[in-house]
C-alpha cells in the first residue's frame, strides 16, 4: 500500500514539474551558494585540482625550538601499526647509513622511565604522532603565525 502511494506521489510531482513553465526538475541554487565543484555540471568532468608539491630536496627548516623534523617525502603507503613500522626500514640503525636517511634520534631509544633500549621505545613507535609530511600548500585559514626566529 505504501509503495502505491509513493508511486502516485512521484508521478504527480513529475507531472507538475513538466507542466509548470521554468522548472527543469532540478532545484535552483540559492543566490550566493555554490557547489564545491563550482559551475561544473554533475555529468561533466571537473578540472583537476592543483597538485601540491612536496619538498624532497632534503632537510626543512623548523618553525620553533625542538620541533620534530618534518617528513620531506610521500608516505601514504607506509604501514605503521602496532606490529610494523616501515619508517624504521630506512631510519633505524644500521639501515640509515645504507639508505642515506637521517637516523632516528637517540631519545627514541629510551622508555618513559629513562631506561636505554636496543629498539625504538613503544612511546616513540608511531612516528606520525609528532612527525608530519610537509607540502607547499597555502594555509586553509588566514593566520599570523611567525617562526620563532621572526618573533620580536
Amino acid at each position: 500500500m505504501k509503495s502505491l502511494k509513493m508511486l502516485v506521489a512521484t508521478g504527480l510531482i513529475g507531472a507538475f514539474m513538466s507542466i509548470v513553465p521554468g522548472t527543469t526538475g532540478v532545484l535552483a541554487q540559492e543566490e550566493g551558494v555554490w557547489s564545491l565543484r563550482g559551475e561544473v555540471a554533475l555529468n561533466d568532468a571537473a578540472p583537476l585540482a592543483d597538485t601540491k608539491k612536496q619538498n624532497t630536496s632534503g632537510k626543512m627548516g623548523r618553525a620553533y625550538r625542538q620541533q620534530p623534523p618534518l617528513i620531506p617525502h610521500r608516505m601514504e603507503k607506509y604501514q605503521i601499526n602496532s606490529k610494523v613500522n616501515q619508517c624504521l626500514r630506512c631510519h633505524d640503525w644500521p639501515y640509515n647509513t645504507e639508505e642515506g636517511a637521517p637516523k632516528v634520534s637517540e631519545t627514541h631509544y629510551f622508555n618513559r622511565n629513562g631506561v636505554a633500549l636496543d629498539t625504538i621505545a613503544g612511546t616513540r613507535w608511531f612516528c606520525t604522532q609528532c612527525h608530519v609530511p610537509q607540502t607547499q600548500a597555502r594555509a586553509l585559514v588566514k593566520n599570523k603565525f611567525k617562526n620563532a626566529s621572526e618573533v620580536d
